[in-house]
């Protein structure tokens, strides 16, 4: 074989094995690429915009500023949380509603969660003495036990949790319960009272209520006149009816004054309630507005002299007069008279109501202030006037002088 052909042979070797170790190292170079590019899982991050779909910083600052939440109000943080519950049996629960109806002879368990409760109830339940009503406080709650129940406990049961720092205590508005229970009984279809008549005022800036509560919330409820014996129209606006509370006369006029009561009809069975005697009040839009005026304010030691405190106001309403003098000091009674009688002020009739305060034979003790304080439905007011006793040497020399 020739020099020439030997050295072709030898370079066509070298070129089949440089061949294999390219095709060799090619996977190689290829996995390892993939692993520089995979990025760490700690380590991810969104890949940035380039060219027009760049965000100006402007954008970016907008767009945090939009993710910031609004403050939310303490009501929305923690609304208000019912934490009373009723024990239907034992180990069972259940949340209450606003009203329970249970029959008379029923056990009335409630349960109020909170290390520190306090309850409220019919009045009825603390001043009877049987022991028919239990309240015990365990660690996480407060247990009301109503045992025997009868239709006079209907009513509202309500608690409320309190918290205690230092020597401290506040109520927790935003943890309460409350419901009306109804003890049903066919023979009391009206939660019973002592009394058979009650006399209720007809005030004429406030509403007026004849509370003949139900022991149902199923009784048909009216409202009649005993006399002249009559049904009183109920319409939702001058007079309601609530079966929680009775009926509500929110316009008292003096018709509605009188012998009124509830009648109530339940499964074939009709009862009336207590009566009520409404006395019609004039009220009075505000507190009363007296002058006061003494006959003289310097007068000599031995004579006579007298405070006069005047208030003018609406016909038929009371006004209540008391005197501070300086004589109390000494334990000296006072002398008073007084009267109303209507008089025509400023083009109307109004009631002239009037106090005279008298001294005989006044003496040095009895120099100083007179306060008038009138009272009517609405509140005191106050009037004073200052009276000076001049010794009687002194009073006939200014006299003569004079």
């Amino acid at each position: 074989m020739s020099s020439r052909a030997l050295a072709v042979l030898g370079c066509s070797l070298l070129l089949l094995l440089w061949g294999e170790c390219q095709e060799r190292e090619k996977p190689h170079k290829a996995a390892k690429k993939k692993v520089a590019t995979e990025p760490k899982l700690n380590e991810l991050r969104p890949p940035k915009a380039t060219g027009h779909q760049r965000q100006p910083a402007a954008a970016k600052a907008l767009k945090a500023k939009a993710q910031v939440k609004a403050p939310v109000s303490p009501s929305q943080v923690h609304p208000p949380v019912s934490i009373l519950t009723q024990v239907v049996a034992k180990g069972q629960f259940q949340k209450v509603l606003d009203s329970l109806t249970l029959a008379a002879g029923d056990t009335l368990e409630l349960r109020c969660r909170g290390r520190s409760v306090r309850w409220r109830f019919p009045a009825y339940l603390e001043d009877e003495d049987e022991g028919r009503l239990k309240i015990k406080h365990f660690e996480r709650y407060s247990q009301l036990l109503v045992l025997n129940a009868t239709a006079a406990d209907t009513g509202e049961y309500s608690c409320w949790a309190f918290q205690c720092r230092d020597s401290a205590c506040w109520d927790r508005e935003d943890r309460t319960g409350q419901a009306f229970v109804f003890f049903t009984d066919p023979q009391e279809l009206f939660v019973p009272t002592e009394d058979y008549y009650e006399v209720v005022q007809l005030r004429t800036n406030h509403p007026t209520l004849l509370p003949c509560q139900v022991t149902s919330p199923g009784a048909q409820v009216t409202l009649h006149r005993e006399f002249p014996p009559e049904e009183v129209a109920v319409d939702g606006v001058d007079i309601s009816y609530d079966v929680k509370r009775g009926f509500v006369i929110h316009r008292p006029q003096p018709s509605c004054a009188g012998s009124l009561f509830c009648m109530a009809s339940l499964g074939g069975v009709r009862q009336i309630s207590t009566k009520y005697m409404l006395i019609y009040i004039n009220y009075p839009p505000s507190a009363p507005k007296p002058t006061v005026r003494a006959s003289a304010t310097t007068v000599g030691a031995g004579e006579n002299f007298n405070v006069t405190c005047t208030v003018f106001g609406e016909p038929e309403v009371a006004v209540d007069f008391t005197w501070e003098y300086p004589g109390q000091k000494i334990g000296r009674p006072p002398y008073v008279r007084e009267c109303a009688d209507l008089a025509r002020r400023g083009g109307q009739v109004q009631q002239e109501s009037e106090s005279v305060f008298y001294v005989d034979e006044a003496r040095a003790i009895d120099e100083g202030l007179y306060t008038c304080s009138a009272t009517n439905l609405q509140g005191t007011t106050a009037v004073s006037t200052r009276v000076r006793v001049l010794p009687a040497s002194l009073a006939r020399r200014g006299a003569r002088s004079g």
